[in-house]
């Protein structure tokens, strides 16, 4: 007996920013994954190529993050650094906390905030 298998994928990412004298509060509300990092990355470069280089992003409804969306954050904390600037994460929990936890990964980063319970 031969299953059919259905498999969608859904690009689901919502980016909010808010822009001030160089700083910019970003948040993210979905899946950060292999289909939605592009938008993130997009977002991102553009900030920081405006000049707005001291950046907080809300991780705080955010779903889900994978292996690309983890490079699209140090790939853009390296970029914002190598201008004078930062990027820091805040209200991070679920997968993103523990990808973070996993690899190391969390002290690439000028700050960390996680999540209160």
């Amino acid at each position: 007996m031969v299953t059919a298998v259905y498999v969608q994928e859904v690009a689901d990412l919502n980016v909010e920013v808010e822009r001030a004298d160089g700083t910019a509060s970003v948040r993210l509300r979905g899946d950060l994954d292999k289909l939605t990092a592009p938008r993130l990355k997009q977002v991102l470069g553009e900030l920081i190529a405006a000049g707005h280089v001291s950046i907080v992003i809300d991780t705080a409804a955010l779903a889900f993050c994978d292996s690309s969306g983890l490079w699209v954050l140090v790939e853009h904390q390296r970029k914002a650094g190598e201008r004078g600037g930062s990027l820091r994460l805040t209200g991070v929990q679920g997968v993103l906390r523990r990808v973070l936890d996993v690899t190391g990964l969390k002290a690439a980063f000028d700050s960390v905030l996680t999540a209160q319970p």
